[in-house]
């Protein structure tokens, strides 16, 4: 069976019931999740092996967050145990024209503090045939970063299948290393490039619009700056309010350009995660189809988490098939 490992901080969600604002309610509820994390969890639920490698708290509060990840099948066997605190961000929930807000409080945590010498890539990555990591994870700390580069460079000398989704959060690069310089270096030793032209112009100052016009030479450009690079893939999502989006997926595999037909989601019921829903379905189809099938993977499996609460993705393989196929009324199965 294919081993996906995946790299990045376990994060606890908290939030109020609802739509609610914090300082209307007494009731919050909490959810496990971190980008990586989401990845991993999703492709358990479409039948891979996946590993997540992490640092938690040394506490019951780690213990919980490996209890949620173990629960959907993910191993934690190579999740650190640390004397610093989980890191944790506090959401509310929009609706129409309000937007959902996030607060981070993750700057102390353990995954920040995490030692690279703590984690034995070599036998993480034995018989591994996918490595999955985010613009997150260098974001965070040095130490982080240095612990991804490594395990990257692992994988590559290994031959391992390593996508990247290189999100750039400005406010989240707190150490003095150029962020664009770290995100490029790291893309330099991928193979899978998950974003379009907004990213690709942050990563090499260029000035691409986000139409299928830019996205083409970007993709093309990108490649030529990182051979490593065979083939990008990207989303693009119209948000009519903030309970009725459009998505659709689209890519250029180095040849041949595609996208899928739009879905329109029009109750969302949960934003949080569809990236990584994205994500997981595109390296999931990869692994199992062809270029266009996985494109039209990763484009159900972003939509219909759209519809599960949480920061995971909880659908089957049979769920998101059932979706390509055509099958939108979401009616009862019995």
């Amino acid at each position: 069976m294919n081993k996906i490992v995946t790299f990045g901080e376990v994060l606890m969600r908290i939030a109020p019931l609802g739509n609610k604002k914090i300082k209307q309610s007494n009731q919050l509820e909490y959810y496990f999740g971190g980008t990586e994390a989401n990845v991993a969890i999703s492709l358990s639920q479409f039948g891979n092996t996946t590993q997540h490698v992490s640092a938690v708290s040394n506490d019951f509060i780690g213990d919980a967050a490996k209890s949620y990840l173990n629960k959907f099948g993910v191993d934690t066997n190579e999740i650190i145990d640390l004397d610093h605190p989980l890191g944790i961000y506090f959401l509310e929930v929009g609706a129409v024209m309000r937007a959902s807000t996030i607060s981070y409080n993750r700057s102390h945590s353990a995954f920040c503090n995490i030692d690279p010498k703590q984690i034995d890539w070599e036998e993480i990555l034995k018989d591994c045939h996918w490595f999955h990591w985010t613009g997150i994870t260098p974001a965070l700390s040095y130490n982080a970063y240095q612990a991804l580069k490594e395990g990257l460079e692992i994988a590559s000398k290994k031959g391992i299948t390593v996508s990247a989704d290189p999100a750039y959060r400005s406010n989240l690069w707190q150490y003095e290393k150029n962020a664009i310089d770290i995100l490029n270096e790291l893309v330099g030793i991928s193979n899978i490039f998950i974003g379009g032209p907004n990213e690709i112009n942050e990563l090499l100052n260029t000035t691409f619009l986000n139409s299928k016009e830019g996205f083409i030479p970007a993709s093309k450009l990108l490649i030529n700056e990182h051979p490593n690079i065979k083939k990008v893939f990207d989303k693009t999502r119209v948000s009519l309010n903030a309970n009725w989006h459009k998505i659709r997926a689209r890519m250029w595999n180095g040849n041949q350009y595609a996208q899928t037909n739009e879905l329109e989601i029009t109750h969302v019921i949960d934003r949080i995660g569809t990236g990584d829903a994205y994500a997981a379905g595109l390296i999931h189809g990869l692994m199992h189809y062809d270029d266009i099938m996985a494109l039209e993977f990763a484009n159900a499996s972003c939509g219909l988490k759209h519809t599960i609460e949480g920061d995971a993705n909880l659908v089957t393989e049979k769920e998101v098939l059932n979706i390509i196929q055509g099958n939108l009324t979401g009616r009862i199965v019995r």
